[in-house]
């Protein structure tokens, strides 16, 4: 996007220097990174930091527009409602597709939405070592945003996460940890924040308290720093958690398992921005809509499972439940990040929030993912380089805004 920096940083770039960086994120960690790392992050506008940045805070004013609250209320099924809710998600983050507007210039559009914690712990590490591995990266260039640098976004998201708990009485709850794609970021909140990774499988209940076992001794649990994905808990009858997330238990919910529902892709139908893609659910597709236009998407799944980029009226009367699918009008990804190998990258921006439990929505950082592929899964780019996961730089001077 910037195209000075870019020419640099592809002039600059070696082997080497990427050898260096996989080597920071993956051999210096309890666990590696189990996903692509690209060989570059995007350098931004000024210009467009300005647009991105408006829109991610112009689709959170509607979040919290009382008319949205008021839809939301209908999208978590019955039999998944967990009580003691939160008056408001404490992480959001807004997808962007980086498109190609009618007059070339380049422009966010809206792909994604959901409550529901992102790589926050992993983006900051990341960022070190992208920093390390490539020194010669312009000086005043960072990937934060409302003012923060690498220090004060570690201090909002510790008192996002653990607030005025003792660190070992928080923990971040996931089904078999260890095994995750995105077990990166919990080793890090653990360095970073001293929360530790538990399996919900390993958890006891007495009473409406509940505890972990550590090196022997029994921890009550205060906070939960939820990342248990409902979608794969549904999948796996065969886990036995030690509670019902239904219980009304004595913790706090550190993003509460509701907003997984009630911010996702149940929004976008009633989602209104220049910035957005039509969308509506299935069973509410207009007659004069053409099917091939859209794309069509699981409400609750993760990472792209069961997208259909070409759905057919077949496979729409096959749904179950149509209602719980949606069909978003499909946009065009612009190629507009020139490589060193010759071809052009594609990108989705990430722009993540924090929200804390007396505040306001602050925007803090954001995550890259890269593409050459007809989407940005792994599978669509299988033996292509400049592509998976990054992170966007813009220029110091633009935070504060």
């Amino acid at each position: 996007m910037e195209p000075t920096q870019r020419a640099r940083f592809n002039a600059g770039f070696t082997e080497e220097k990427y050898a260096a960086l996989l080597r920071a994120v993956n051999e210096t960690q309890v666990w590696p990174a189990d996903f692509r790392i690209s060989e570059t992050p995007i350098f931004l506008t000024s210009e467009f930091t300005r647009e991105i940045t408006g829109a991610a805070r112009q689709i959170m004013e509607e979040v919290q527009k009382p008319e949205f609250l008021e839809k939301a209320r209908d999208a978590i099924p019955p039999r998944l409602v967990v009580p003691n809710e939160n008056p408001h998600p404490l992480f959001v983050q807004v997808d962007f597709a980086v498109c190609a507007g009618e007059d070339g210039r380049l422009t966010p559009r809206l792909i994604e939405l959901q409550g529901f914690p992102s790589l926050y712990s992993y983006q900051l590490f990341f960022w070190r070592c992208l920093r390390d591995a490539f020194p010669d990266l312009p000086e005043g260039w960072q990937p934060f945003f409302s003012g923060h640098d690498e220090n004060s976004y570690l201090e909002l998201l510790r008192r996002v996460i653990v607030g005025n708990a003792d660190p070992e009485n928080v923990i971040l709850l996931e089904i078999e940890p260890e095994r995750q794609k995105t077990r990166i970021d919990f080793a890090r909140s653990e360095i970073g924040l001293g929360v530790r990774p538990v399996c919900l499988t390993s958890i006891t209940k007495r009473g409406r308290q509940l505890f972990y076992q550590h090196k022997g001794r029994e921890i009550r649990i205060e906070r939960i720093y939820n990342r248990v994905i409902f979608d794969e808990l549904l999948r796996r009858p065969e886990l036995r958690p030690g509670f019902d997330f239904r219980d009304d238990l004595d913790i706090t919910w550190v993003g509460h398992p509701n907003f997984y529902f009630r911010i996702s892709k149940f929004s976008l139908p009633s989602l209104k921005s220049p910035y957005s893609s039509a969308a509506y659910f299935v069973d509410e597709f207009p007659a004069d809509e053409s099917l091939s236009d859209y794309v069509l998407k699981p409400l609750y799944s993760f990472a792209g499972l069961g997208v259909e980029m070409d759905p057919t009226p077949e496979k729409l009367t096959a749904l179950e439940d149509p209602h719980a699918w949606i069909l978003q009008r499909k946009v065009q990804y612009a190629e507009f990040v020139p490589t060193a190998d010759g071809r052009r990258s594609k990108a989705e921006i990430r722009m993540m929030f924090l929200w804390p439990e007396d505040g306001e929505p602050i925007l803090v950082n954001n995550l890259v993912r890269m593409s050459q592929g007809k989407m940005m899964g792994v599978d669509f780019n299988k033996d292509k380089t400049w592509v998976g996961s990054s992170i966007a730089l813009h220029e110091r001077d633009l935070t504060a805004e």
